[in-house]
C-alpha cells in the first residue's frame, strides 16, 4: 500500500531518460527545456520532466492518423484563442528583417494571421496570383500536423523550403510561426533568399524564441480570424 505522500510525489526524469525516450540528442532535450517546448523544471542545476508529462507525447505520436494526415474534427473541443494580431505582425516584421527570410503567423490551420513579412522576390512577383495562398496553406497544414516539436527546414512544392514553430496558450497550440523563401542547396530559382549554414542554424535557433514570445502575449482580438482545431500542446497534457 502506497502512502497518501508517496502518492502525491511527481515522478521526474533525468536529460539522458528523456533522451532515450524521445530519440533525440542530449543537447536538444536542453534546448527543448530551455525554451519551453518540454515541461520541465530545474532542479539545482539540473533539468527534470514530469514523467506523466513526457509519456504524453509518446501517446501522442504513437496515436493512430487519419490517412489523410489530419486530425478528426472530435480532436478539438474548445476554440482557443491565438496571438494578437497587431503585436504577431510587428513581431514577425521585425524578426523576419533580421533574419533575413519571409515569415508568417498562421492559425493551427495553416491559415494566415499575419502577413507575410520580408516577402522574397518570388513572391512578391507571384503575390496576385490566387493560387499562391491555396498553395501556401496547404503546405502550412502539412507542417501544423507534423509531430516533430525541432524547428527543421524542408523543402515544398513551391521549390523553397519552409521552417516552423509553435505557439502555445498554456498547455494548448494555437499558432505557428513560419519561415519560408529559402533557396534549397543548389537551387538555381531566383529571386529567393540564400542562406550559408551560419545563417540557417540562426533562423532554425531564433524560431522557437520568436514562437515564445508570441506564447507570452495574449490572445489576439475578438474580430480577427478565427483558429481552434487542434487545442492540446500534447507535451503537457
Amino acid at each position: 500500500m502506497h502512502s497518501p505522500q508517496t502518492q502525491s510525489q511527481p515522478s521526474l526524469l533525468s536529460a539522458r531518460q528523456v533522451q532515450t525516450m524521445l530519440g533525440v540528442d542530449r543537447s536538444t532535450v536542453y534546448r527543448m527545456a530551455e525554451d519551453g517546448r518540454l515541461p520541465a523544471v530545474k532542479v539545482g542545476r539540473q533539468w527534470r520532466f514530469p514523467a506523466d508529462r513526457i509519456e504524453a507525447v509518446l501517446r501522442v505520436d504513437a496515436a493512430p492518423r487519419p490517412a489523410s494526415g489530419r486530425e478528426p474534427a472530435a480532436a478539438a473541443s474548445v476554440t482557443v484563442p491565438a496571438p494578437s494580431t497587431e503585436v504577431a505582425a510587428s513581431v514577425a516584421q521585425i524578426a523576419a528583417d533580421l533574419l533575413g527570410v519571409m515569415m508568417v503567423v498562421t492559425d493551427m490551420d495553416g491559415r494566415p494571421i499575419t502577413e507575410v513579412s520580408n516577402p522574397c522576390p518570388w513572391f512578391v512577383e507571384r503575390s496576385d496570383d490566387p493560387d499562391l495562398l491555396d498553395a501556401c496553406v496547404a503546405e502550412w497544414q502539412q507542417l501544423a500536423d507534423d509531430t516533430d516539436f525541432e524547428p527543421r527546414f524542408t523543402a515544398g512544392v513551391l521549390g523553397f523550403e519552409c521552417a516552423r514553430a509553435f505557439v502555445r496558450s498554456g498547455t494548448s497550440l494555437v499558432a505557428m510561426v513560419l519561415v519560408g523563401g529559402v533557396a534549397p542547396a543548389g537551387s538555381t530559382t531566383t529571386g529567393l533568399y540564400r542562406l550559408d549554414d551560419e545563417g540557417r542554424r540562426r533562423v532554425l535557433a531564433a524560431l522557437p524564441k520568436v514562437a515564445a514570445t508570441l506564447s507570452r502575449i495574449g490572445p489576439r482580438t475578438p474580430d480577427a480570424r478565427t483558429s481552434g482545431r487542434r487545442t492540446t500542446d500534447p507535451r503537457t497534457a
